[in-house]
C-alpha cells in the first residue's frame, strides 16, 4: 500500500528534524547529562513535527541499543525492540492519547490510575497527550498533582497548537519548547531533497511556491508535493514539476497577469481591470488567492521603491523583476501603502462574501478609484498655496480611464478665506458641503438637522434661550446644562457651512424661553382655551370624572 510522503519521510531521529536546532541542542544536552525533565510541552503550528518530536524523545529515552545494553541516547539505534515498537506505535509503555476525542476528567483519571505502575519493558513510562488544549478545566485540575510529582519512571509529553488555552498551572510544571515555523528557503531545500529521493525533478520555482503555500508547515508542504507528483507522474515513471503545474494546482494566478492587472489598476483604467479579473476567473483563478497575489506584488513593488537593489528572490523571473521596477518607478509610497491596506481589508471581504467574484470586482473598483486621487499632502499643499482673494467653486473632473472623480487641482471656496480652513479639516467634508447662507436661528437649527448634529440641535432646542442672531454673532441665555465644547463645536459647524467666523455669546438675562419651553407653553395655553369652550364645559359637567385629553400629545404631557 502506498504511503504518503508525509508519513514516509517522518523524522526518526533528532538529526532528521529540520529547522529545530535549539530544541535538538537542549534535549540532547539534557539526555547526555541526565537532566531529563518529567514533563515537556511542545507547541507550534500544525504539521511542524510536535507529535513526531514526542515519539523521538520516547525512543531516545527508552533505546537499549542494538546489543540490548545501551542507555538513553540522543541517537536512538532504531533496531532494538523498544525503538521498533515505539516507531510502530505498539509499545505498551508509550501511550498516546488524543485529547481532542478524550477531553473529560474521567479519561484523565483512567490515565492517572496507571501512572503508579512501573514500566513493563521500557526504561520510562511515557504519556504523549496530543492537542492537550482540548482538555476540560476539570481534566486539567485532575492532572495537576500527578504532573507536579510523578513517579521517577514517568514522563509526560504534551503537544498543542493553542498554547494560550493551556492553564498557567500546567505551563509552570512543564519545560516548554516552541517548534519554529520553517522559513521558505529551508522548506524548499527539504522538498528538493525529497524529490531527489523520489526520482522526481522539480524547478526551484515550483518548490518555493509549495513552500510559500505551506506557510512553514512541513506536513502541508509534503502533502502538496505529493499532489503535484501525482499530477505530473508519467507512465514510464518519470516526473517533472514546474512552476505552472503548482500554480494551476493551487489556483494561483500567473504572476505576469497579476502585474498586468495591477498596472491597469494604478493607471485608473477600471474597464481593463474588470476585464482582466473576469478573464482570470474564467481561467480558474481562485479570487482569494488572486488577492493574496496582488498583496505580494504590492509588497514587492514597495520594496523596490525603497530598496532598488532588491532582487525579490528566485520565485520572480527576470521579466517580472523588470515589470516590478517599471511600476515602482512611477508610483509613490503613499499610493502603495493605501493599496496594501485596501487589499488586506478586501481579502477578508472576498473570503466571506457569498459571491467571491462580485466582492473582488468591488475591491478593484475601490482600488482603481483611489489610485486616481492625489495624495492628501498634495491637497493640503494646494489649499495652503491658493491665494485668499481667489473665488472659484469646487468642480469635479473625470480621471483617466476609470471615470472616477478627483478633486480639481485648484480648490477654492466662495466667501471663505483660506486662513479659516485648518489643515486638519477633512477635505471631503468641505467639498461635499458648499457654502450656504445662515441668517436666523431657524437656519442654524436646520443646519444641525441636515448635518446630523443631533447633540447640538438638542441643546439649541432645550438648553438655551435666544437673545439675538445677526452679523455672524449668536447670543443666547443658558437655560439648561450644556456639554463641554458646545460653543466651539457650534462655531466650527457654522464656520464650515457659511465660510465665515461665528461668535457664540452667553448672557445671564434677556433671553427668550427655550424652543421646547415655548412649545410646551403654547400647548398649555391652547389646552386651557379649549377647556373653557362651552361645549367642553357642558360635557365635563354632565359626566362625572370626565377629563379632556389630546390623543396626539405624548402620554407624559397629557392633562
Amino acid at each position: 500500500m502506498y504511503r504518503v510522503l508525509a508519513r514516509k519521510y517522518r523524522p526518526q531521529t533528532f538529526a532528521d528534524l529540520v529547522g529545530q536546532e535549539v530544541l535538538v541542542r537542549t534535549l540532547g544536552n539534557a539526555i547526555k547529562t541526565g537532566r531529563v525533565a518529567h514533563a515537556f510541552l511542545l507547541t507550534g503550528i500544525r504539521g511542524i513535527g510536535k507529535t513526531t518530536t514526542a515519539r523521538i524523545i520516547a525512543r531516545a529515552l527508552n533505546c537499549i541499543g542494538a546489543d540490548g545494553n545501551g542507555g538513553a541516547t540522543i541517537d536512538p539505534c532504531g533496531v532494538c525492540a523498544n525503538c521498533v515498537q515505539i516507531r510502530d506505535d505498539r509499545h505498551v509503555d508509550v501511550m498516546e492519547m488524543d485529547a481532542a476525542s478524550r477531553t473529560g476528567v474521567g479519561d484523565i483519571r483512567d490515565l492517572i490510575e496507571t501512572v503508579h505502575y512501573a514500566p513493563t519493558n521500557a526504561r520510562y513510562k511515557i504519556y504523549i497527550i496530543d492537542e492537550v488544549h482540548m482538555l476540560t478545566t476539570n481534566a486539567f485540575n485532575a492532572l495537576l498533582k500527578t504532573l507536579e510529582e510523578p513517579p521517577p519512571s514517568v514522563i509526560f509529553i504534551f503537544a498543542t497548537t493553542e498554547i494560550r488555552k493551556i492553564p498557567v498551572t500546567i505551563l509552570s510544571r512543564c519545560q516548554r519548547f516552541d517548534l519554529k515555523r520553517l522559513d521558505m528557503d529551508a522548506l524548499a531545500l527539504h522538498l528538493q531533497n525529497i524529490c531527489g529521493k523520489e526520482n522526481v525533478t522539480a524547478d526551484e520555482t515550483a518548490t518555493r511556491l509549495i513552500a510559500m503555500a505551506a506557510e512553514g508547515s512541513v506536513r502541508d508542504a509534503l502533502s502538496l508535493l505529493d499532489q503535484a507528483i501525482s499530477q505530473r507522474m508519467q507512465e514510464d515513471g518519470t516526473c517533472h514539476i514546474d512552476g505552472d503545474t503548482v500554480r494551476g494546482m493551487l489556483g494561483l494566478a500567473d504572476r505576469g497577469r497579476v502585474f498586468a492587472l495591477m498596472d491597469s489598476i494604478f493607471a485608473g483604467d477600471i474597464n481593463a481591470s474588470l476585464q482582466q479579473l473576469n478573464q482570470q476567473y474564467q481561467d480558474g483563478a481562485e479570487m482569494g488567492m488572486l488577492v493574496q497575489d496582488m498583496l505580494a506584488v504590492t509588497h514587492s513593488i514597495t520594496r523596490l521603491c525603497l530598496a532598488p537593489q532588491d532582487d525579490l528572490g528566485p520565485t520572480y523571473s527576470q521579466t517580472e523583476r523588470e515589470e516590478a521596477k517599471r511600476l515602482g518607478a512611477k508610483l509613490n509610497i503613499t499610493g502603495l501603502t493605501r493599496a496594501w491596506q485596501m487589499l488586506l481589508k478586501g481579502l477578508d471581504e472576498v473570503r466571506r462574501a457569498p459571491d467571491a467574484l462580485a466582492a473582488a470586482e468591488m475591491l478593484l473598483i475601490r482600488l482603481t478609484h483611489a489610485s486616481t486621487l492625489p495624495p492628501p499632502t498634495d491637497l493640503l499643499k494646494t489649499l495652503r498655496e491658493t491665494p485668499p482673494s481667489a473665488h472659484s467653486n469646487y468642480t469635479p473632473t473625470p480621471s483617466g480611464g476609470g471615470g472616477a472623480a478627483m478633486l480639481a487641482p485648484q480648490m477654492q471656496f466662495e466667501n471663505a478665506p483660506m486662513a479659516n480652513f485648518a489643515p486638519a479639516v477633512h477635505l471631503e467634508l468641505v467639498a461635499n458641503n458648499p457654502v450656504q447662507a445662515i441668517v436666523n436661528f431657524e437656519d442654524i437649527l436646520e443646519l444641525c438637522s441636515t448635518r446630523r448634529e443631533s447633540r447640538l440641535r438638542y441643546h439649541l432646542e432645550n438648553d438655551v434661550g435666544l437673545v439675538s442672531c445677526s452679523a455672524n454673532v449668536l447670543t443666547v441665555q443658558r437655560t439648561g446644562k450644556l456639554t463641554d465644547g458646545f460653543a466651539a463645536d457650534l462655531s466650527n459647524l457654522l464656520r464650515l457651512a457659511s465660510g465665515n467666523d461665528w461668535k457664540i455669546n452667553f448672557v445671564e438675562t434677556g433671553g427668550a424661553l427655550s424652543i421646547t419651553a415655548q412649545k410646551k407653553a403654547a400647548y398649555e395655553a391652547a389646552f386651557a382655551k379649549a377647556r373653557q369652550h362651552p361645549l367642553v364645559l357642558a360635557v365635563l359637567n354632565h359626566f362625572d370624572g370626565a377629563e379632556l385629553i389630546n390623543l396626539k400629545t405624548p402620554k407624559e404631557e397629557k392633562s
